[in-house]
């Protein structure tokens, strides 16, 4: 727990003040007590006397009094709170090298049965948007509400060849701010880069960057079994994203240590790069996930579905110490008033 106004601590300093007073009032009462005329009297008065039931009603009205000096300074804790709309962009390799059967029955069906399970775990008022990418990338299904479209879009998966690791970034965050005008030409500086530009050819409009991570609206999440073999540096992306304040959290699927795999005549050495991936992650403030099998990759989407849904925020509890401090002088007066028949 932290406080805004620190300084106002200090006050605290007036507690043990209240319960010398308290201790100075109880001597000053038992001076000043009409003298009874004989021990015996004595006695018998203080065992009709109230005992500790005397002392609880001050009790509490010192607990509410330090209640209300913590309210005072502000005080702020981390708390996690659900999310009221955030938007889930799903970026998927759809490589030829998803097609390698070492994750049953092979990667890019391991993906897919997964991928739409995480979907149906959502809320539905999450959003959920689909880009695949291999050479090139696509949105093959915009932000929807409708978990019908999205498993539908992630059915329609093609495999092709290349893996473009940044554009899928890129676009996902194209789709996320369709009005900053983000293209894949922005990135590379390569005016005749393979592919079509992102939505409509628009200017790259100046925007002031924010802090990582901080952006709790929407997130991506990529899954690649490979490394970039065209297409901007995924670094440069995660940069972007990062500068808009988007979590990227990677999927690393398949061989770490890399295999060959042949496909229509030709073969190819896929590796994943998981330096790559967890360097994404970091600049992005997301995490870094690596699934070796089906089962791993399902506890993968299972823990992402928990962590989509809500934000930890830090917010001020003042409010909580002022109504606990009000509760705490209502009960003290009730107690009062039933024991003794007054307030003081």
């Amino acid at each position: 727990m932290k406080f805004l106004w620190p300084s106002m601590l200090w006050l605290l300093a007036l507690l043990p003040l209240l319960v010398a007073l308290y201790l100075w009032l109880l001597a000053r009462r038992r001076k000043t007590t009409v003298r009874l005329a004989s021990l015996a009297v004595a006695r018998q008065a203080q065992g009709r006397g109230p005992g500790w039931r005397r002392h609880l009603p001050p009790l509490l009205l010192l607990l509410a009094f330090a209640a209300m000096l913590l309210a005072t300074a502000r005080p702020t804790a981390t708390i996690t709170l659900p999310l009221a709309e955030r938007t889930i962009m799903l970026a998927m390799d759809v490589s030829g090298s998803m097609r390698a059967e070492d994750v049953q029955p092979n990667r890019l069906v391991a993906s897919q049965v997964a991928a739409k399970a995480f979907v149906d775990n959502l809320p539905r008022e999450v959003r959920v948007g689909v880009v695949s990418f291999a050479g090139t990338a696509a949105v093959v299904q915009a932000p929807t509400a409708s978990r019908e479209d999205v498993i539908a879009a992630i059915d329609r998966f093609q495999l092709q060849r290349g893996t473009a690791t940044g554009s899928g970034i890129i676009l996902s965050l194209a789709t996320l701010f369709p009005d900053e005008g983000i293209e894949i030409q922005h990135v590379t500086g390569q005016k005749n880069f393979p592919g079509k530009p992102i939505g409509d050819k628009k200017e790259a409009k100046p925007f002031k960057a924010v802090e990582p991570g901080s952006y709790t609206s929407a997130a991506i999440i990529m899954l690649t079994d490979g490394q970039r073999t065209v297409g901007p540096d995924p670094l440069e992306a995660a940069k972007m994203a990062a500068d808009r304040g988007i979590r990227v959290y990677t999927v690393g699927i398949g061989t770490k240590e890399g295999e060959v795999i042949g496909f229509e005549g030709w073969s190819m050495r896929v590796r994943l790069d998981e330096e790559t991936l967890k360097n994404v992650s970091v600049l992005t403030h997301g995490e870094y996930f690596y699934a070796g099998t089906a089962e791993d990759l399902k506890k993968v989407y299972e823990s992402l579905s928990s962590r989509m849904v809500v934000e930890r925020k830090e917010t001020e509890i003042s409010a909580l110490f002022a109504a606990l401090g009000a509760a705490l002088v209502l009960l003290a007066a009730s107690l009062s008033i039933w024991w003794f028949g007054r307030v003081a």
